[in-house]
């Protein structure tokens, strides 16, 4: 299992409602979490073989962006 991080613009639990059925849709993400506490609201994604790219494109069908650090 590889675990993948991005920095996001998902600010809010309302935001987060918008993206998490787009997360968990994703049948290649084991788990997820968005990190709200921190300033560069951290998501973190497990998986086997999800690719940066893959994640980028599923967040932003719910309208934010995702990038990788």
């Amino acid at each position: 299992m590889k675990t993948l991080k991005f920095k996001t613009n998902i600010n809010c639990g309302n935001c987060l409602a918008k993206v998490e059925p787009k997360l968990n849709a994703e049948s290649k993400i084991q788990s997820w979490d968005v990190d709200l506490k921190s300033d560069d609201r951290i998501l973190t994604v497990e998986s086997e073989d999800i690719t940066e790219e893959e994640v980028f494109k599923t967040v932003l069908k719910a309208g934010f962006i995702a990038k990788p650090v």
